[in-house]
């Protein structure tokens, strides 16, 4: 029997009514929500479970509202009988949900923190200056040299190294549509650019990762309960002294959730327990190792039968 690690989603796996499930039957999930409402000043739980679509997906609501509800699973999951993993990883944001669960940051910390974030990352780049797309079936390397190639002197590089067949790439949205023709024409099966708010985790967000600093130097950071493989280096760590440093270089680098995939399976991982909204994350980890097993707690059912299944 190999190691357990519980992975947490980020932006883009939210929806409303996400959550509420947990809520009505679990006191421990209850709890999180209200710390939120409390720590935030308005209720983040209406708008998770009955608020507008609209709302949810502005990024200062989206980034609380996804670690609130990873973490009201991951509470009910262990007063639930959930053993502890041997290690966590989250998906950008779900870092800080990562990180929570592992005893790192203060919850009330922490969903603060990430509003403030998603408003840095939101206000460092004029709507409409960047653009983010997902180029399907080519490799990190081909990718890498038609952002250099399509950059022209402004930004253009790789955000989220998702899987071998999936890199989401981040710049200037003319850089971006260049990438994606060259892209086309060097084989790529697909370019789709995304409906996001946002250039994320390129170097346009340099003036996000500046403010959230300040706000990430302040919080204080506990001892490690189990290790946290982090997006900027893929490295596992269970100090909390390089914490806030990894948390700042997040905003300005590619997500390497592919690395950190593959390094939890060299360290013997062979289940993952996707924690929170949606099964994004799943189907990305079948793309990088298919002989990892994937599972998931998003409510009352799948919580019962990730335990019996475990």
């Amino acid at each position: 029997m190999g190691k357990i690690a519980y992975i947490f989603p980020g932006q883009g796996s939210q929806a409303v009514g996400m959550g509420k499930d947990l809520f009505d039957n679990y006191p421990a999930a209850r709890e999180v929500y209200q710390e939120a409402n409390e720590a935030l000043g308005f209720s983040l739980s209406e708008m998770c479970f009955s608020g507008s679509e609209e709302d949810l997906a502005l990024t200062a609501n989206t980034q609380p509202a996804i670690l609130t509800t990873s973490v009201a699973a991951y509470r009910a999951m262990i007063a639930e009988g959930f053993g502890q993993p041997s290690y966590v990883a989250g998906h950008s944001l779900g870092e800080y949900s990562a990180l929570v669960a592992a005893g790192v940051l203060d919850f009330a910390d922490a969903v603060k923190t990430v509003r403030k974030r998603g408003t840095y990352m939101q206000e460092a780049v004029p709507v409409g200056v960047g653009a983010m797309a997902a180029i399907l079936g080519s490799d990190i390397g081909t990718i890498e040299q038609a952002c250099a190639d399509a950059a022209n002197g402004q930004i253009c590089s790789p955000a989220n190294i998702n899987s071998p067949s999936q890199v989401v790439i981040a710049g200037n949205a003319d850089a971006v549509d260049r990438a994606c023709d060259l892209l086309k024409e060097r084989g790529a099966k697909r370019a789709v650019k995304l409906n996001v708010s946002a250039p994320f985790h390129c170097a346009l967000m340099m003036p996000a990762q500046e403010r959230l600093a300040d706000d990430l130097g302040k919080l204080n950071y506990g001892t490690f309960s189990f290790p946290v493989v982090h997006n900027f280096d893929a490295a596992v760590n269970s100090d909390p002294g390089v914490v806030c440093d990894r948390l700042t270089q997040q905003v300005s680098s590619p997500v390497r959730w592919m690395q950190s995939v593959k390094q939890m399976a060299s360290n013997d991982v062979s289940t993952m327990v996707e924690v929170g909204a949606g099964k994004v994350l799943s189907g990305l980890v079948r793309q990088i190792d298919r002989d990892v097993r994937c599972l998931n707690v998003e409510n009352s059912e799948s919580l019962r039968n990730t335990l019996e299944t475990l």
